[in-house]
């Protein structure tokens, strides 16, 4: 653990020191208080990842490796067989608690493997095996955080104007981040940027977190209405857009947080690139399109109630809160990796990716 220490940027998920259990910062808190919480349950893990207290698609798949190693340290006296099947039954109950994050899944499933990979070993050795499994995990991510952030920055010049969704910096993932990662990069080499962020409604991920990030980094960072980036975009103020991204389809479509696609719309219509940043991890080829992506629909009193005194609505109004759409790769200039930029056609530059 000591070489994740000294590299990560802030540290939003880790193990404990006895390694027992998972320590996330609760980000349902932020700004206003910086509350850690330490988690050793699989009821609250799975809390954590449905209530939004760990978000991001690469940070879920981080905490979904740690959790499952801490869950397994709990069964290690058992013989391998009910090991393996305590494993399997706490892996499905976890990635049942957020459909969409492929990251969630991807996570699980690599921990998995390694139970069924060492099954002739003592079921001590395998949790052992499994805690190099989620530390390598988290080790992957910042590196390629890294790569992301360095191949977004050859996007940008210095004085940019940029616009960003949602939040995709270090509390969602590792070190830099995804989308926000080549503008702290940038600003380390002494760039100077504008960043527009979306507030994103209903749970404000913008207003709450991405200005917190950047704000706290020295960006010159301007929060807005969701509905203000037209005008934006009309005044010449933003010469590209970055976003993160929880699914990536075969074909270029991408799921991210709701509004994203109404941000690469009216790019399209002012001829302002749009790119999405993320891991490879979250390219998922066995699903062809957007259309295929599982949308999660969330609480209606999100929108209702959550962050106001009182309603904002009458009760027995009905609302539609889906917590993704999912952007079609025609609206999409690039899709940035840690392997390099993807260009059009999507169907054939992501599939180069895993050659």
């Amino acid at each position: 653990m000591n070489e994740i220490r000294t590299v990560t940027h802030a540290e939003n998920v880790k193990l404990s020191e006895d390694g027992a259990s998972v320590v996330i910062i609760d980000q349902t808190q932020l700004p206003n208080r910086v509350e850690y919480l330490t988690l050793n349950r699989a009821e609250d893990c799975f809390d954590a990842i449905a209530t939004l207290k760990v978000r991001g698609a690469p940070a879920i798949g981080i905490f979904a490796g740690y959790a499952l190693y801490v869950l397994a340290r709990q069964f290690q006296n058992l013989p391998y067989e009910e090991f393996a099947q305590k494993v399997h039954e706490v892996k499905e109950y976890l990635n049942s608690s957020r459909p969409t994050a492929v990251n969630l899944s991807w996570a699980l499933n690599r921990m998995e493997g390694v139970v069924r990979d060492n099954a002739e070993l003592p079921v001590p050795e395998i949790v052992e095996r499994l805690h190099e499994e989620c530390v390598k995990i988290h080790q992957e991510d910042i590196n390629m955080c890294r790569k992301i952030s360095e191949y977004g920055l050859s996007l940008l010049h210095d004085g940019d104007g940029i616009l960003t969704h949602c939040n995709a910096g270090p509390l969602a993932t590792s070190r830099y981040g995804t989308a926000l990662g080549p503008i702290l990069l940038g600003t380390e080499r002494g760039m100077k940027f504008h960043v527009f962020a979306d507030e994103t409604r209903p749970l404000l991920q913008g207003a709450r977190l991405t200005s917190f990030e950047l704000q706290k980094a020295g960006v010159d960072v301007t929060l807005i209405c969701d509905n203000m980036a037209s005008i934006v975009m009309k005044n010449g103020w933003v010469n590209a857009c970055f976003v993160g991204c929880d699914r990536i389809a075969a074909n270029g479509d991408f799921a991210n947080k709701i509004g994203t696609s109404g941000v690469a719309i009216l790019a399209k219509y002012y001829g302002i690139p749009f790119y999405t940043l993320g891991p490879t991890s979250t390219i998922d080829l066995n699903c062809p399109t957007g259309d295929d992506i599982k949308i999660e629909l969330r609480d209606p009193e999100e929108i209702k109630e959550k962050f106001y005194r009182e309603p904002m609505a009458l009760k027995e109004v009905k609302c539609y809160n889906p917590a993704f759409d999912v952007t079609d790769h025609t609206l999409v200039t690039g899709i940035v990796t840690e392997k390099g930029i993807c260009r059009p056609p999507y169907t054939e530059s992501l599939r180069k990716l895993f050659e």
